[in-house]
């Protein structure tokens, strides 16, 4: 069962499609100094990438095609994600996009907050409720209610 609470230190997830991974690697390196304060987890050659360039730790899942964002969908589900940065390509057909769609739906049932490109990812980062925890509320999908 997850916890109720979302802890200070968050999990935080990076993913980035080919397109996007340098992208996201300039974002990392402009929030170096904030990330550092939390848990950073990724797929296979994004977590490469961004620990080479910005020497950050990241807990690295296999590559997305590979079944990486499967595995980051059973973390979720297990309660052990509580943000995803996931800058993905729009105009670009992806060969796992069956799973990069489950990933998403995932996310949003279990109130994962999702970042899909560098503005939603600036909101994230400056938000207050990043550096503290707080309650988490998901719905009970069998009532509609929400479940604190």
């Amino acid at each position: 069962m997850q916890s109720p609470e979302v802890p200070k230190t968050k999990r935080i997830v990076l993913i980035a499609h080919d397109n996007k991974k340098e992208d996201l690697v300039e974002w990392v390196q402009l929030h170096k100094e904030i990330l550092s304060k939390h848990h950073l987890y990724a797929t296979g050659t994004t977590g490469k990438i961004v620990h080479e360039r910005t020497d950050l730790p990241v807990h690295r899942f296999l590559s997305g095609p590979l079944g990486g964002d499967q595995q980051i969908g059973a973390k979720i589900v297990d309660g052990e994600i509580d943000v995803v940065i996931f800058f993905w390509d729009p105009l670009t057909a992806q060969p796992h996009d069956p799973d990069v769609k489950a990933l998403l739906r995932i996310a949003v049932l279990y109130n994962i907050p999702i970042a899909n490109n560098r503005r939603s990812a600036d909101y994230l980062i400056s938000s207050d409720l990043l550096a503290s925890s707080y309650k988490k509320t998901t719905i009970d999908y069998s009532t509609g209610l929400p479940i604190y």
